[in-house]
């Protein structure tokens, strides 16, 4: 029989005031969203990844990860033997005066290959999403091999489960340790005196093996693995292990292989198998573009594959290090993109950065140069897992430039946009702690580095210096990136210091710059890179339009904005050369942004034309994991926005959707949004407050509608001018509005059901499907 559908959680039962005149009757008796746990069961199983041909690269491959462990499977190059990668987040190089990309970066520690007796004929694979494993058979010319393999989301450990059958029994493993130097080093010179660590020794343990690198700026790293038989069947066991400044790693590794290997496969993954699935159960998504919804629940896998909030903050390839002109961690734009998806989604637990920015703060202040120490910080475009930047080798040595001074790039902004990602997960939440202990803070400090240059100009207007945009390649007085961020940290300063209660002595000079910052630069194509340097040639990045996305300060509801925003867009993406896939992700937010759904769907089905990788990921020279992640952002950014504290349900759906379900869906305000949509029309939203925040609401719903709690009687509200909802919702309390029956009908808005919506066409399994 079907599962029977649970309710969620009780509601308050405030007296419903008066009913106003012209609404139509309250819907009678309780409501209550019905959330079948079939339904994450089917969409999931339905996103599944699947192969029937061998990968032959990283790009083709299924992929495992628990944050810091991380697997992709795909044939050894030059041969039908499988490779599974072993790379772990927390691997990297100690020597700061290589610079960040080759003294700090991401170190490579090697692979297994699974080498088959047999020529191999037929592969039939799957990576189920809802348990995070990888199950299928590899047929050869002597017998078939049927494996099991996950990274254990708590253990992290590499387990790989594999039944021989017939002459494949003879099938063996074999651990290649990387040669321990920068992934950089394939793509760019070597600074200097730089040079990769000694080689990698390898020795028995007992029933156990241990490879240990020993590093030259200290500390090591070790794999451990050892493989049981129990039957017919073999289990491999690895585990990755790191320690600095001292050894240990060895032994880290080895006792956690040992006591992994007391275990069978099955009651080994128990606890993996059901942490994945209630991972899932936090939210739900659904729309009508088969293709899309299984990428978007895949990019839920990936991002937990790949982030913790105890884990570093992702590298450009996540835990899935592949040689890279990349290794290490992005803060113009590449961790921003990384991490938009888990507000939405529900996944805070997922929120590196904020964890980061807190733990390593003083850090923030040692790079910058002397005399700003006192009262700034900044951070570096690209840094470690302890946000370390190493060392220059101009001027001070230190790693973040001086507005005005040409070395090192006086790209000063990075800082402010991170704080960004930490304001949301704030708003997202209302947890005072972010705010007092990491925004504030950091973001008084980082707006303190700013005003040492700001200067009045002939037109009593307050003028940066020449600073950099980034990926552009060339610095501009005034440049808009700069002036972008400036401002939003100043009013958000100036909000922060009034809902903390704080006095700050600085808050006359945050109000001089609001009031009198230089406005942006704009020409006839619109907002420029800086005053005197209009946007000329095709540029990849949009750090020149945040004010529109995501800063949401420039926006289309108001007509004033309209034009500029128009013509930015336009002459942005108009530029073919040089786009990539996040461009196309920014493109495709900044039309949702716009209300315009079937162009926001047409940017993403561009991504995924012209971008996308068989198995979901992306490259541009090597391995980058932001832009599929930042797609998911955009998708959430099509059925649900919350800036300026107004929640807008389905505010830019593609006219072909005439069916969306979003469920526990995260906004602003601390408010979990669940709503269908169904035959074009929005049917019912339910809102709870998690924080009791001022609740202002967008319906989309054309006629009158009804408030009412979770056992029918109505709540307070006031129906402003612009077709919005206030809500009185205290903390723990539900909303759910409907379309106001006709006197004497039925409730128009039909059970509150949580469904997988119907798609409009089948779409083909991403993996590598062809034929079985």
């Amino acid at each position: 029989m079907p599962p029977v559908p649970v309710p969620l959680s009780p509601h308050g039962t405030a007296n419903a005031p008066d009913r106003p005149p012209g609404r139509g009757p309250a819907p009678s008796g309780p409501a209550r969203v019905r959330a079948d746990d079939g339904v994450w069961t089917r969409v999931l199983d339905e996103a599944d990844l699947v192969w029937h041909a061998l990968p032959r690269a990283w790009d083709e491959g299924p992929f495992l990860g628990n944050a810091r462990l991380g697997s992709l499977v795909y044939a050894e190059p030059g041969s039908d033997a499988v490779r599974f990668t072993v790379q772990h987040s927390e691997v990297q190089d100690h020597r700061p005066e290589f610079g960040a990309l080759f003294g700090l970066a991401r170190l490579p520690v090697g692979h297994f290959t699974l080498r088959t007796a047999g020529a191999v004929t037929a592969v039939d694979w799957r990576l189920g999403l809802q348990e995070a494993e990888l199950a299928g058979t590899l047929t050869t010319t002597r017998g078939t091999l049927a494996l099991r393999a996950v990274v254990h989301d708590k253990r992290s450990l590499l387990a790989v489960e594999v039944t021989p059958t017939g002459g494949e029994h003879a099938f063996s493993w074999t651990f290649h340790p990387a040669e321990s130097v920068s992934p950089r080093a394939a793509f760019k010179p070597v600074p200097e005196g730089y040079t990769g660590h000694p080689p990698a020794t390898v020795e028995p343990c007992g029933r156990e093996t241990v490879a240990v690198q020993k590093l030259l700026g200290g500390g090591e790293y070790a794999t451990a693995w050892t493989e049981q038989t129990h039957g017919e069947v073999r289990v491999l066991s690895a585990h990755v292990a790191q320690t600095y400044p001292a050894p240990g790693a060895r032994e880290a590794a080895l006792d956690a292989v040992r006591r992994a290997a007391t275990l069978a496969y099955g009651p080994l993954t128990a606890d993996h198998r059901a942490g994945w699935r209630a991972y899932y159960r936090k939210s739900f998504l659904s729309v009508p573009d088969a293709r899309l919804q299984s990428f978007y629940w895949i990019q839920l896998y990936k991002i937990a594959s790949a982030a913790r909030a105890d884990a570093p903050v992702m590298a450009t390839c996540g835990p899935w290090l592949e040689p890279t002109p990349w290794p290490g961690v992005w803060w113009n734009l590449n961790v921003q993109l990384e991490y938009w998806m888990i507000h939405g989604s529900n996944h805070l637990e997922l929120d590196a950065p904020a964890v980061a920015l807190s733990a390593h703060r003083q850090r923030l202040t040692d790079q910058l140069e002397g005399p700003y120490r006192p009262d700034s910080a900044g951070l570096p475009r690209t840094t470690d897992m302890y946000l370390d930047g190493g060392y220059e080798t101009a001027g001070s040595g230190c790693p973040i430039g001086v507005p005005g001074e040409q070395e090192p790039t006086p790209e000063v902004g990075n800082l402010l946009w991170a704080l960004h990602n930490v304001w949301l997960s704030y708003r997202h939440t209302m947890d005072r702690g972010i705010l007092e202990d990491t925004v504030f803070p950091l973001l008084r400090r980082a707006v303190s580095y700013y005003l040492h240059f700001l200067r009045p100009g002939p037109d009593g207007r307050l003028h940066l210096p020449p600073t950099f945009s980034p990926e552009y390649g060339e610095v501009a007085p005034d440049c808009t990136y700069d002036l972008q961020l400036l401002r939003w940290g100043c009013a958000t300063l100036v909000e922060s210091a009034d809902l903390l209660g704080v006095d700050d002595p600085l808050a006359p000079r945050w109000h001089e710059v609001l009031d009198r910052l230089t406005p942006y630069p704009v020409d006839e194509n619109g907002l420029m890179i800086g005053a005197g340097v209009p946007f000329a040639r095709s540029h990849r990045h949009y750090s020149h339009l945040l004010a529109v996305y995501p800063l949401y300060e420039l926006t289309w509801e108001n007509p004033a904005h309209r034009d500029l925003i128009e013509r930015s867009l336009r002459h942005w993406i108009g530029f073919e050369g040089a786009l990539q896939g996040y461009s196309f992700t920014g493109a495709a937010s900044i039309a949702a942004q716009m209300g315009r759904g079937d162009e926001a769907a047409g940017h993403l089905t561009s991504l995924l034309d012209r971008f996308v990788r068989p198995n979901t990921m992306y490259k541009e020279s090597g391995p980058v994991i932001e832009t599929p992640l930042s797609a998911a952002q955009s998708l959430h950014d099509m059925v649900c926005q919350s800036w300026g504290g107004v929640i807008r349900v389905f505010p830019a759906l593609p006219d072909a959707w005439q069916d969306v379900t979003v469920h526990d869906f995260r906004t602003q305000g601390a408010f979990l949004l669940s709503a269908a949509r169904q035959g074009g029309v929005t049917r019912w939203i339910r809102l709870r407050s998690e924080a009791g925040a001022p609740c202002v609401v967008r319906t989309g719903m054309p006629g009158p509608v009804t408030v009412t709690d979770g056992d029918g009687r109505e709540l307070p509200r006031t129906d402003l001018p612009d077709g919005s909802l206030r809500l009185g919702l205290e903390a723990g309390r539900e909303a759910y509005i409907r379309p106001a029956p006709a006197d004497g009908a039925e409730d128009p808005g039909g059970e509150l059901a949580v469904r997988a919506v119907r798609p409009r066409a089948a779409a083909p399994r991403w993996g590598l499907p062809g034929h079985p």
